[in-house]
């Protein structure tokens, strides 16, 4: 028996219902109904819903490989503007997706289409003098510091979509600065101050964490600190 629906189509249809139901609430009986097929169809290209998502979560790559090539293009960009504007476009494409940071953390790409970005990342890296296993440390504490924060990110602002566009109607009730402020801030007034920074801003925030993980790169890593 052969399916008549395929994998882009299953993939496809399942990022859409990711950004109206979420991660939990995306079922592979959910995305069958969407496609108008039977549950066991999806079976013929997944096993189960570990796959789809590696699969997702690649197709999410593969849509923002385009944007991390063009970043740092021109005469000679530093290692820390290709890194920098590398982490900015992970985290913009991943807030395009309702739950973007928990699906892209903790899956396996299906296939090579982050060779590129990444030998072209390391490249930067070793151009500037820095050995491979400096570059590929910088990048991963990066890398995952991106994900990491936009995962918190998503938690106080769950609808996706640009970040600069964000109405402040859609922060998670939960994130209620004066309602924090009420419980904690005659008691705690210094963490409900470091609330007010983390959770405040949260684009000036990540790009504070960025100059830190660049300050921190420059001090222990590359040439400069070896000589």
């Amino acid at each position: 028996m052969v399916s008549r629906i395929d994998r882009k189509q299953v993939v496809d249809t399942a990022l859409r219902l990711l950004n109206e139901v979420g991660l939990d609430g995306l079922t592979l009986r959910r995305i069958a109904k969407e496609l108008n097929v039977q549950a066991p169809a999806l079976y013929w290209h997944f096993k189960n819903k570990q796959e789809l998502l590696d699969e997702m979560a690649t197709e999410m790559f593969r849509r923002m490989a385009v944007s991390l090539r063009g970043e740092g293009a021109g005469p000679g960009p530093s290692w820390q503007e290709t890194l920098l504007g590398a982490c900015r476009v992970l985290r913009r494409e991943l807030l395009g997706y309702r739950d973007g940071g928990k699906v892209f953390s903790g899956t396996r790409m299906t296939d090579e289409s982050y060779a590129g970005p990444l030998d072209g990342m390391v490249r930067g890296f070793t151009d500037a003098g820095f050995t491979v296993r400096e570059a590929a440390q910088a990048w991963w504490t990066a890398y995952n510091y991106t994900v990491g924060l936009v995962i918190e990110e998503q938690s106080v602002y769950p609808d996706p979509g640009e970040p600069e566009s964000r109405d402040p109607k859609t922060r998670d009730p939960a994130y209620d600065l004066d309602r924090r402020t009420e419980r904690i801030g005659a008691r705690y007034p210094l963490a409900d101050r470091a609330g007010r920074e983390l959770f405040g801003d949260l684009a000036q925030s990540f790009e504070a964490g960025l100059r830190i993980i660049v300050a921190g790169i420059e001090a222990t890593a590359g040439p400069e600190r070896r000589s």
